[in-house]
């Protein structure tokens, strides 16, 4: 059936603050479901309360509304906009599903004659409650694992008895595992027994036999309203069963599942999501699966909801779920739809992969000293992402190459393991690097049988990874003037980097790019394109690969390159990798609008970037595509193929910056601000310097590359003394120390962990006041596009405070000296595009603690706050296409906006809670006040020092 005519104006809630277990998924869901919808000239209202997502732009609603996701603000809305039709809350994950629920047991739907689409409300009370799921599927016959429910201590106790350990307790209505544990012995079980209860808002838990070593697999679904049903995507878990689907490393499609078990899978998932209830959208359902020749089925869960997992089926198999989610949810058939990529064939077919998947969560363990690092039930990563190869090995070494923690790809690279009883217990206890523990087994001799035994991961995956180290132990046999052809090419395909190759023979990274090219092994770059190449794509998404030459009748050799360059001016936007504490989607936000403004220039637009979870990603943000690893030497083969004016480098956050270096030595054009000008802003000794020249106060400082250096500075700098290493973002290694001893033994503590780092040494200044400003220069006109003040004093990381804007305590001398250095900073730094400075302010002097010349977490926050596009006007002024006065700036802000950091701490029961120099905040809320006497406010001002950690 065609869309529905009644359907005019829908609601859609968004996800909130990132947090463990809800991230920036939801942002690009949120933003391709508004998309459709407008195309279908529906009007959208959205409330999300957070200010860096793509998704609260004004363009990207009719009105959007940056409120808490709260039931008053949904009366707000509805009072004003009584011509809402419908809400759609399946794109803002849990928090949207939850606050919609809240909402339908208030009657503020029915009230208001708000119809909910795009799932059924009966689906959410029958997949979050874990005793109805359970009926249900015992009704359908779906076999699940014995489980009871627990409201209350005493029967949690009762059940355990019963069951027999290990168990597995899940609160109901919970977010990313939140509460959930699996507990091995009856001394853990009253603990983790009463944690599960606290967690669940409905104090209830369902406890039900553990099925250790069993195999996970995910699938995500599309069905309509005449109940078409799609399988879009067939997840496996490489880990077995007891680790959350969101810490594991998955791969798409199923590399060790039995056609027959795929089957069987397939109609219990139809089955499942035809019976929870009469809706029109997307689906998550979770299986188990015995390890042995049954093969048995267990289902786990079904989320009627786009996810985490369909972001990343989107983006593996092309196929856009959220777009097409919510075209059903206003009355299409999937058989009325085009497939989104190759725009000949309809939406009603399913994917068909020619390549393979490996994702790889991204974890901050780093930022939570104390944290219990054992993966398990409750997620605990914080990012995530994914590489695409020809096989499964290559894009398992993408996906580590991606992770950015200073590993070169899985092993040959002198960084593994080599203590065999921390080896078995990396494996014993899953840990955040298992999958490079695993590679180190194999080096070490453990056989892949004691592995499995250990890990119970399918042999078949062992069995890669020993075919991996078996090529590095052969390669490693020769050198890089007798290595064979066949070899190197073995060693591309398999998706070892050029540095390991060389760690391997023992040369240069360069030598080996050097023989790559005598020996024409290069990159060819090829589709992503939904059908397997059994139908045109129409679009631009590709991946890298190595291949045998193809020889023609006539005896001519080739390799083919499926990415045509065209002869159109281009610009690359290198992304941001993946999400991380101190990097997170702020930085996705300033590489869209990078690639929109490029491309209203008229440049055609290159987005490189590895994070499944972003509209950076999305196929038709850019003109093209490469999802790709941020890694020198894939990008610098695209550079090579594509040949762009040039590189923006400034919008992706340290993960580009840290490329910027290259790009200027191999000659590539940086677009913007110039390396020398961003090195010597990350270099303190050099850029005290240019601060004394320019005669701007900062405080008394001293730079060490040994403890005994930092120890010679100590004795002229008086304590407290800030310590951080260069080149870091989020505050990495940052902590303020009162004494030798601290000082000493942080010194070493950072030098251990980043070695040959240049430290620098600040005298603290204690109960400074901290401002930050965030400005736009063309290299001759400056233009502060916001001053901002800390509530919290200085020495809690700025993205852990909360930011006001503008300031309310900063008198006019104090203002007048932050604008002055603004200006002279920007302009002495040769500024061509964004720049962040910091400022501690103490009795009316104003001290420069650092200088970011590129794209920072405020500048969305800002753009939010006072309605301007403050990132499209910067990327054109990188592009030498405007100049600062070319625009009008109208910034529109009544009252103050307050800039909130969100924590994850309960995720981590025992860390310490308090602040300090380094970044422990996952995501930001905004929140607008009329003025100082707001409630919020107080409470905020009240509590400003309580968490300052020395």
């Amino acid at each position: 059936m065609p869309k529905r005519k009644d359907l005019k104006s829908i609601l859609l809630i968004g996800s909130g603050p990132i947090i463990i277990g809800q991230a920036c998924e939801f942002d690009y869901a949120g933003s391709q479901a508004l998309r459709s919808l407008r195309e279908e000239g529906v009007e959208t209202i959205l409330i999300n309360s957070n200010p860096a997502t793509i998704m609260t732009d004004p363009s990207m609603a009719d009105h959007v509304y940056l409120l808490p996701l709260t039931t008053k603000s949904l009366k707000k809305i509805l009072a004003e906009h009584p011509q809402i039709d419908a809400v759609l809350p399946t794109m803002g994950g849990q928090t949207a599903l939850n606050l919609c629920i809240e909402a339908d047991e208030k009657g503020i739907w029915e009230d208001n004659k708000v119809e909910i689409i795009g799932v059924d409300i009966d689906a959410i009370h029958v997949t979050e409650d874990r005793d109805k799921f359970k009926a249900l599927m015992v009704k359908i016959g779906v076999p699940v694992a014995p489980s009871a429910t627990a409201k209350s201590f005493l029967k949690g106790k009762e059940i355990a008895q019963e069951f027999g350990f290990p168990l597995v307790i899940r609160p109901s209505f919970t977010l990313g595992g939140f509460g959930a544990s699996l507990v091995h012995t009856e001394d853990q079980f009253e603990e983790l027994l009463t944690r599960g209860l606290e967690a669940s808002p409905i104090h209830e838990v369902l406890i039900d036999k553990a099925l250790m070593g069993w195999k996970e697999y995910e699938l995500e679904l599309l069905r309509d309203d005449n109940d078409n049903v799609v399988i879009i995507c067939t997840i496996e878990n490489m880990d077995p069963m007891g680790i959350h689907t969101g810490d594991s490393i998955t791969v798409a499609p199923a590399m060790t599942l039995s056609d027959r078990t795929y089957q069987k899978m397939r109609d219990m998932a139809i089955h499942m999501m035809r019976s929870i209830g009469e809706f029109a959208g997307g689906c998550n359902v979770q299986f188990a699966v015995s390890p042995d020749e049954e093969e048995n089925i267990i289902a786990i869960e079904i989320n009627p909801r786009v996810s985490r997992s369909s972001a990343l089926a989107s983006k593996a198999t092309g196929y856009p779920i959220a777009k097409i989610a919510s075209k059903l949810a206003i009355g299409y058939t999937l058989d009325e739809l085009d497939n989104q990529i190759t725009k000949s064939t309809s939406a009603l077919f399913e994917p068909t992969l020619d390549y393979v998947i490996v994702k790889i969560p991204r974890w901050n363990f780093d930022k939570f000293e104390g944290a219990d690092r054992t993966l398990g039930l409750q997620m605990k990563s914080v990012g995530e992402v994914m590489g695409i190869g020809r096989s499964f090995q290559e894009a398992l070494h993408k996906a580590t190459q991606s992770l950015e923690i200073k590993r070169n790809g899985l092993g040959a690279d002198g960084k593994g393991y080599t203590d065999y009883n921390q080896v078995i217990e990396k494996l014993t206890n899953a840990s955040w690097d298992r999958v490079f523990a695993i590679y180190d087994a194999v080096v070490m001799g453990i056989s892949l049988d004691r592995i499995h035994e250990i890990t119970r991961i399918d042999m078949w995956y062992l069995k890669q990874f020993e075919e991996l180290y078996l090529l590095e132990k052969e390669i490693g046999k020769f050198d890089v003037g007798t290595l064979s052809r066949k070899l190197l090419l073995e060693a591309k395909q398999k998706g070892f980097a050029d540095r390991q190759i060389a760690h391997m023979l023992g040369c240069l990274e360069s030598e080996v790019y050097n023989l790559r090219e005598e020996m024409n092994i290069n990159r060819v770059y090829k589709l992503v394109d939904t059908c397997a190449a059994e139908f045109t794509a129409k679009t631009p998404y590709y991946y890298s690969t190595f291949e045998a030459d193809i020889e023609t009748a006539d005896g001519k050799r080739y390799v083919q390159n499926e990415s045509v360059v065209s002869d159109k001016k281009k610009v690359i936007v290198l992304g941001s990798g993946p999400n991380r504490i101190g990097q997170g989607i702020e930085f996705d936000y300033c590489c869209v609008h990078g690639v929109y403004a490029a491309q209203e220039c008229g440049y055609e637009t290159i987005m490189i970037n590895c994070n499944p979870e972003t509209v950076s990603t999305d196929f038709d943000t850019a003109d093209k595509l490469y999802f790709e690893p941020v890694f020198w030497e894939h990008i610098y083969d695209i550079i090579r193929h594509e040949k762009p004016e040039g590189v923006i480098v400034q919008l992706g956050g340290q993960t580009a910056l840290k490329l910027a270096e290259k790009l200027d030595r191999y000659g590539i054009k940086i677009l913007g601000t110039s390396y020398k000008a961003l090195d010597l802003a990350e270099d303190r000794g050099l850029f005290s310097k240019l601060l004394l020249e320019n005669d701007i106060p900062f405080p008394e400082f001293a730079t060490a590359t040994t403890p005994a250096e930092a120890l010679v500075a100590a004795e002229h700098l008086d304590f407290p003394i800030l310590v951080r290493p260069s080149y870091v973002l989020g505050g990495q290694g940052m902590k303020i120390v009162i004494n030798k001893d601290e000082l000493e033994e942080h010194v070493v503590d950072i030098l251990r962990k980043i070695p040959n780092n240049v430290l620098l040494l600040d005298h603290y200044l204690d109960g400074a006041i901290e401002a930050e400003a965030d400005a736009i220069c063309d290299g001759e006109n400056i233009y502060i596009i916001g001053i901002m003040e800390h509530i919290e004093p200085c020495g809690v990381h700025s993205g852990d405070s909360n930011a006001l804007l503008p300031p309310f305590t900063l008198g006019d001398l104090v203002m007048q000296q932050i604008k002055d250095h603004t200006k002279k900073i920007a302009l002495a730094l040769q500024t061509v595009g964004l720049i962040n400075i910091q400022f501690a302010v103490k009795d009316d002097m104003v001290y420069i603690i650092e200088a970011n010349p590129r794209a920072s977490r405020t500048v969305p926050f800002i753009a939010k706050a006072y309605k301007e596009p403050y990132v499209n006007y910067a990327t054109k002024v990188m592009l030498g296409h405007n100049k600062v006065t070319d625009f009008d700036f109208k910034p529109q802000l009544e009252g103050y906006a307050i800039k909130q950091p969100v924590f994850s701490f309960n995720k981590f029961p025992n860390v310490d809670k308090r602040l300090g120099p380094e970044m422990k905040s996952t995501g930001e809320s905004i929140l607008f006040i009329d003025d100082l006497k707001d409630d919020e406010f107080y409470d905020l001002y009240a509590r400003r020092r309580m968490y300052l950690s020395k």
